[in-house]
């Protein structure tokens, strides 16, 4: 094991731990890898990661499933959505200009922790929304956008897809993390669909790098669980801060 493997299982299980209650895990892994493995291309980068939060993902959504009441009728045409426009973001990833897309996703964080910050009560407490046509084709749009940055980009979607569901639809954190991490399973295997076909896929080091995950996604779990949303808000807007303060050092690095 040469320090670099050590490191990168550090921050996979990190990255799990975090993404299982919060979203947003890729923004500790992906870079890892980035700096670890400098000779491959950015797909294989992204294809590698993708096979870790897979599996750490799935794991953190079977325990979750044991607790928490989802509401299918919302979830699987999001689900449905969001892993079409993967696939389509995932084969866009070469063509897409990644400061652009740095830009958008530091401005929509910003409004993100500034909206929930003010909102005490948001994602507190479960409130049932009707869901008509227009409810669902909302989730359906928002959750295709989502899911194409998921397969071009992937940093902080899991993090969008909980706000989206604690803003739009009334859920509270934990159920919104929950609903997340279906959504998440769906964009992460249409992305995966594109990039082992195309053998950007690393399978040593991506399995490797995946049992860490899901070490990090069981404790993470437990911990969203056992302390339910009000720790989960705090954690979200933890992560949120990070997420714009290591995005906005990466803009800025990328200017001077």
């Amino acid at each position: 094991m040469t320090v670099d493997l050590l490191m990168l299982g550090v921050f996979s299980f990190l990255g799990g731990l975090i993404d299982a209650a919060v979203g947003g895990g890729g923004l500790i892994l992906i870079p890892a890898l980035l700096h670890a493995l400098p000779q491959h291309a950015v797909a294989t980068v992204l294809g590698t990661n993708k096979l870790a939060v897979l599996l750490g993902t799935g794991s953190s959504a079977m325990t979750f499933l044991k607790r928490i009441k989802i509401q299918w009728r919302l979830i699987i045409p999001c689900l449905l959505s969001a892993f079409a426009c993967a696939y389509i973001g995932a084969y866009s990833v070469a063509s897409i200009p990644t400061h652009i897309m740095k830009y958008l996703v530091f401005v929509l964080l910003v409004a993100m922790a500034i909206y929930t910050f003010m909102r005490k009560e948001l994602g507190q407490v479960q409130h049932e929304k009707t869901l008509g046509t227009f409810q669902i084709l909302q989730g359906c749009f928002l959750g295709g956008m989502i899911g194409f940055y998921d397969g071009a980009f992937g940093p902080g979607s899991g993090s969008f897809f909980i706000f989206m569901f604690v803003r739009l639809f009334g859920f509270d954190f934990l159920n919104a993390a929950a609903s997340s991490k279906l959504l998440n399973i769906g964009t992460f295997i249409a992305a995966l669909s594109f990039f082992v076909p195309s053998g950007h896929m690393l399978w040593q080091l991506g399995f490797y790098i995946a049992v860490c995950n899901v070490m990090g996604a069981i404790v993470g779990t437990f911990v969203a669980l056992k302390y339910g949303s009000g720790l989960i808000r705090k954690l979200f807007l933890v992560l949120l801060v990070f997420l714009i303060g290591r995005m906005g050092m990466s803009i800025l690095t990328a200017a001077a």
